[in-house]
């Protein structure tokens, strides 16, 4: 199952990775996060790692696969039967602003099974983070 979400943003790429890499602060603009805490200390590097709590879903722990700063970081998850894996992409637009890519995969066993129950879940959460991602990089 893929999903994929896109925005575009009025704000400059540094802008927008600064506030996609702070995880923590991602319950205080998205409703789809309700609670982050990266599990060790120091730079959001290759290996980084966090505990997501989301409604409707069980919490997570996100560990960072890839990373390409400041355009881009995946980061991957396994729970029974299902792994997910979410890319976070900045792209530059000629005017400035930048297009912001949100990509949820999932794998495995029970993927499909997910994808019928929860596929609905997802892309609306896809949704509502980049709503949030690029009010949250507009503000003053």
């Amino acid at each position: 199952m893929r999903y994929v979400e896109s925005v575009e943003i009025t704000a400059d790429v540094d802008r927008v990775w600064a506030v996609q890499t702070d995880v923590e602060r991602w319950p205080e603009w998205t409703p789809t996060i309700t609670a982050a805490r990266r599990l060790e200390p120091g730079p959001f590097t290759v290996g980084s790692s966090a505990r997501l709590e989301q409604p409707r879903l069980r919490p997570a722990v996100w560990r960072v696969t890839e990373i390409d700063p400041p355009r881009v970081f995946v980061w991957e998850s396994d729970s029974p039967g299902v792994h997910s894996r979410g890319e976070h992409r900045v792209v530059p637009l000629p005017d400035g602003r930048v297009r912001a890519e949100l990509v949820m995969v999932q794998t495995g066993p029970l993927a499909g099974l997910f994808g019928l129950l929860g596929g609905r879940v997802v892309r609306s959460y896809l949704r509502q983070e980049a709503e949030g991602l690029k009010r949250r990089c507009e503000q003053g």
